[in-house]
């Protein structure tokens, strides 16, 4: 089974770096999502648990997408 803190840091990582690289603050990138402001900061930051319905809507305005694999072994 993954590290998932690990996971989530990394998720939070490109996103934090993707909103940077399009000029969005936290705020400007909730409110084209449909979110607050304190949803992209624990999305950014970790947080163990967040909505997933949520989560797509930032990865929409964002331009990017979860890709899913199967993990070696499992």
């Amino acid at each position: 089974m993954p590290n998932q803190p690990e996971d989530r840091a990394w998720l939070g990582e490109h996103i934090r770096s993707r909103r940077r690289s399009l000029g969005l603050t936290q705020g400007e990138l909730a409110d084209l999502a449909g979110a607050s402001p304190r949803f992209v900061r624990a999305v950014e930051t970790g947080k163990s648990s967040v909505r997933l319905d949520k989560l797509l809507d930032l990865l929409e305005v964002l331009g990017l997408e979860i890709d899913l694999r199967q993990r070696d072994g499992a």
